[in-house]
């Protein structure tokens, strides 16, 4: 399926020079529910059937779902067992993040021949800078269409994107008309796309602000342009002046290809509740060895370590301790992180979740951040 965004008008140029934020042209490219396409084209069985890839247990969690398991209500992050309650049909599937990256690996090489400016958001989604492109090609769009093809011949896989002069607009656009979609808002169109758009899909307004704004009457890009700066840092502090500008599709942002990768995680969810230091001293292992590969692959070490604990009453604990050299192997990261779990034992509540970071990483390869990696760790 092949979607134009109605903001394109066909028998108008696509790109402006002229246009604001110094002339940018701006890709957002999104795969299409990437983790879960991936196996539905590796395994034909599930082609067309509602997917969760992710954890099957009782605490499980979803790392990513099929649109055909969106149309239940099914989201990545959500639990596994409420996946299940709202899909019976609902088929799990293990997590293969090799392979995932590998297939993200193929895509950024597609990128690169178009641009050198190409930042990085996770796996499946970035920005590019295709103002001045490796090819000559006159537009941003030409570019978004000729990348979306290569990824389709080449992968197999479907990409979303949205084509602007800012980073703002441009990821508003690329979720315009997904799946499989190109939406372009020239300069011209910035202020009145930005104006139709419900709050809750601005970048940086979760499900608490969304609510917030709901109830100040604040449910459009219209209605936040309405309000005064002032008022905006009265209800929400330093954002204010964030949501101030993203109302007038300012964004002056540059697409950055050095984006430094803060931190390397990995938590787990239990299907039973630890007690007992053996079992939190083998979680905790598992978190480190598990940190320490992510570490080794991407040549990083960091300086600072911090566990996560979650009481069965969902109360959340962070403890932290920051070394005078970076480390990388797993036998160090565990050895800091029980000491950092020695003073909360014996754990009069059952551990529900446990997790290591791994941050104030050294330089090296960076690569590219799997937030949902953190989220799919609970598996049978």
């Amino acid at each position: 399926m092949y979607l134009l965004c109605s903001m394109e008008r066909p028998d108008q140029p696509a790109d402006g020079e002229e246009s604001g934020e110094g002339g940018r042209k701006i890709i957002h490219i999104d795969m299409d529910a990437f983790y879960a396409s991936v196996e539905q084209r590796d395994d034909p069985a599930l082609k067309g059937r509602p997917v969760a890839v992710g954890g099957t247990r009782e605490r499980g969690v979803v790392a990513a779902a099929s649109y055909e398991a969106r149309k239940y209500g099914v989201r990545s992050a959500m639990a596994s067992a409420l996946a299940r309650r709202l899909c019976p049909d609902l088929l799990f599937v293990r997590p293969r993040f090799e392979v995932y990256r590998e297939v993200s690996r193929q895509i950024h090489l597609i990128f690169a021949d178009y641009t050198d400016l190409v930042e990085p958001l996770s796996l499946d989604e970035a920005y590019l800078d295709v103002t001045n492109n490796h090819q000559g090609i006159a537009t941003a769009t030409e570019v978004a269409r000729q990348i979306r093809a290569r990824i389709r011949e080449e992968t197999g896989l479907t990409a979303s994107a949205g084509v602007s002069y800012n980073k703002f607009i441009a990821k508003l656009a690329s979720d315009h008309n997904k799946p499989d979609g190109l939406c372009v808002v020239r300069p011209d169109q910035g202020l009145a796309f930005i104006a139709m758009q419900p709050v809750g899909r601005f970048h940086g307004v979760g499900p608490v602000t969304a609510t917030r704004m709901e109830k100040l009457g604040i449910h459009t890009g219209a209605d936040l342009r309405r309000c005064s700066r002032e008022f905006l840092g009265q209800q929400f502090g330093k954002s204010g002046d964030y949501f101030y500008l993203a109302a007038r599709a300012i964004d002056h942002r540059a697409v950055r290809p050095d984006r430094v990768r803060k931190s390397i995680g990995s938590e787990n969810t239990f299907f039973h509740d630890l007690y007992s230091h053996e079992d939190l001293a083998a979680a905790l292992l598992e978190s480190s060895e598990s940190v320490a590969r992510h570490a080794e692959r991407t040549g990083k070490a960091g300086r600072t370590i911090s566990i996560k604990l979650r009481y069965s009453d969902f109360r959340t604990l962070t403890r932290a301790r920051t070394l005078p050299a970076p480390v990388a192997d797993a036998a160090r990261i565990q050895e800091v992180a029980l000491a950092l779990l020695a003073p909360l034992e014996p754990v009069a509540l059952g551990v529900r979740l446990l997790g290591v970071t791994l941050s104030s990483l050294g330089e090296g390869d960076d690569e590219m951040v799997v937030t949902a990696e953190q989220l799919a760790l609970a598996f049978e």
